[in-house]
């Protein structure tokens, strides 16, 4: 079996060992590097290219947001998870412009964290939950972007259809089985939608379909 190669980047040891220690207790995921601050996060991130970095916000030398920002722009293939105590507005939206595919706050239990990991390495979406609202609320596209925004390639209905229903939280089984076609089916669906839009997670599709009008608040739950 394919271990989840992970990235821990985090300014204090107690936190990277005990992240660590939680991760590396499940089969399928392996902690292949720790950084210190957003400098080596990056460092790390291009050499060894991890399949999740798992990122705190406030870091010397470069923060969480600046880091992310360059880990995307260079390695668009790794995901990055935020693990943080911050909530701040600011920070969410910032950091979910930059490309974080997740973003969880330091109160969830090890097993939400492990459950995250794997969901943001298949492409869903995480948010913690006192953060979802805003997020979806923040990116609703106004009517007056209509005529400014530069639209990416065009969702077919089937692909609409399906970033509906992932943004209303169904995982592909639950969408396969709605739509009545198959897992594969699904996947491959949202790999074209990823393309399309250029993204890498639902999370960074949510926000674009919300951008461009393709969905609104009336698909969130």
């Amino acid at each position: 079996m394919d271990k989840i190669k992970i990235l821990i980047a985090d300014d204090h040891a107690v936190v990277r060992e005990g992240t660590r220690k939680i991760l590396e207790e499940e089969q399928d995921l392996e902690v292949i590097a720790e950084a210190v601050d957003g400098v080596e996060a990056v460092r790390l991130a291009t050499e060894l290219k991890p399949d999740v970095a798992i990122m705190d916000i406030s870091m010397p030398n470069l923060d969480g947001i600046e880091a992310t920002r360059q880990i995307k722009a260079l390695c668009p293939g790794i995901t990055v998870l935020i693990l943080t105590v911050y909530d701040d507005d600011q920070f969410i939206f910032s950091l979910l412009e930059a490309g974080a595919a997740g973003y969880l706050l330091k109160d969830i239990r090890g097993r939400d964290l492990v459950n995250a990991v794997r969901a943001v390495h298949g492409g869903e979406s995480v948010l913690h939950p006192s953060i979802a609202s805003k997020v979806l609320n923040r990116f609703v596209r106004t009517p007056d972007d209509s005529q400014k925004r530069v639209t990416f390639e065009a969702l077919s209905k089937r692909e609409k259809d399906i970033l509906r229903l992932a943004t209303r939280g169904l995982s592909n089984q639950e969408i396969a089985d709605q739509l009545c076609i198959s897992i594969r089916t699904v996947q491959g669906h949202l790999t074209h939608i990823f393309n399309k839009l250029q993204v890498g997670s639902r999370t960074e599709a949510v926000v674009r379909g919300l951008k461009e009008g393709w969905i609104t608040l009336d698909d969130v739950p």
